[in-house]
């Protein structure tokens, strides 16, 4: 190894970054945007459900009811409907998520202490919808019938449920820690898998090849800028994550950043193989997605459950580092993780990073064919 080859290396990468005004907007503006656009777009969270109501009853407590419903924070009352047909065509259009079907003598039965009945219809076509939609409807219908003076029947398991590390349920506080796994999975990969291909479809590897660097030094003075902008684009999310969407960081940033920095090592390794192989920028772009950002968008659990996948898509989820990665970097922001309890995941990504690496400079030979 020779550290003056190395830096002429990362200084020429520096300089061919600075005059390419696409790399910059990706390096920078990229993360920044996907940030946004999925933190504010992607969410689990239901609230403000259209609903259509059937009121039959028409009376004070069946008109209480709904306000309770409404009250809650989680149905919105669209329309009133005076046919069930409408209830089928709101739902049919759908101009209305939920209907509330209020029978006539729903008031009678409840204030004798029969028993009163309320016909709850949902749209299953999103079933995650639906089913949170129903657990919200429970609760508000017990709020609303408690509110109303009904009261309700004493349980007989009084059940006290305690949430950690997310008390409020908030999906934003699941989702957008992840975000930083793809986001730099993009970065380094993407970025990355133009660096060599670049070299050979503008003719300057015969030019490189010419002189006495040798591949693995080729290969971290080419890593050198792109990782020192994957830590700028890592800094930089963390604040938007905790300033903007205020996502509480308990645990320690300094771990969070060397976490970041394995990760980054091993998508950059990956980026500049995929580069090697390919030798041409489409192609090397067209696979970086395939093999980084892919996998990490659907199988790091990011968003998806890992436990709910196939058997056979859980074993393949053991080769992807942003699995390591987004379990690493939740950890650290919700739980406040410690380092030992996250040495498998770094021992895996620093594992991973390596062989990357030694299959990259293997691969690399400085000659022209």
């Amino acid at each position: 190894m020779n550290l003056n080859r190395i830096t002429a290396i990362a200084r020429k990468e520096i300089i061919q970054i600075r005059r390419d005004a696409f790399s910059l907007a990706l390096a920078f503006l990229m993360p920044v945007m996907l940030l946004f656009i999925f933190g504010y777009a992607i969410t689990v969270d239901v609230d403000r459900l259209t609903t259509v109501v059937y009121d039959r009853d028409k009376s004070n407590l069946s008109r209480e009811i709904v306000r309770g419903l409404e009250a809650s924070g989680y149905f919105t009352v669209a329309a009133y409907v005076d046919d069930s047909r409408l209830i089928d065509k709101a739902l049919d259009e759908g101009s209305a998520r939920v209907a509330i079907s209020i029978p006539e003598d729903f008031s009678r039965y409840a204030l004798t202490g029969g028993q009163a009945r309320i016909q709850v219809i949902v749209d299953g076509s999103d079933s995650n919808t639906a089913t949170i939609a129903l657990g919200y409807l429970n609760s508000a219908l017990e709020l609303a019938a408690r509110r109303a003076g009904l009261g309700s029947l004493d349980p007989l398991i009084d059940v006290r449920p305690r949430i950690w590390y997310n008390p409020e349920l908030k999906s934003r506080n699941f989702i957008v820690p992840g975000l930083i796994a793809v986001i730099m999975t993009i970065v380094a990969a993407l970025l990355t898998s133009l660096t060599i291909a670049r070299e050979w479809e503008r003719g300057t590897m015969e030019q490189i090849i010419s002189t006495p660097v040798k591949p693995a030094e080729l290969i971290i003075g080419k890593m050198i800028p792109y990782f020192a902008i994957g830590i700028i684009d890592t800094i930089l999310s963390i604040i938007i994550v905790v300033a903007l969407f205020g996502v509480p960081l308990k645990g320690s940033i300094l771990l969070l950043l060397f976490i970041s920095s394995l990760f980054l090592f091993g998508g950059l390794s990956l980026g500049i193989l995929i580069s090697i192989v390919t030798k041409s920028q489409l192609a090397a772009s067209q696979a970086a997605v395939i093999s980084s950002y892919l996998p990490a968008l659907l199988l790091s659990g990011f968003m998806f459950s890992i436990l709910n996948m196939p058997v056979p898509l859980q074993a393949i989820t053991y080769l992807i580092p942003a699995r390591y990665f987004v379990a690493a970097i939740k950890g650290i922001f919700l739980k406040g993780n410690t380092a030992g309890m996250l040495l498998t995941e770094m021992g895996l990504l620093a594992l991973f990073g390596l062989v990357v690496f030694t299959v990259a400079v293997k691969t690399f030979k400085k000659r022209v064919t």
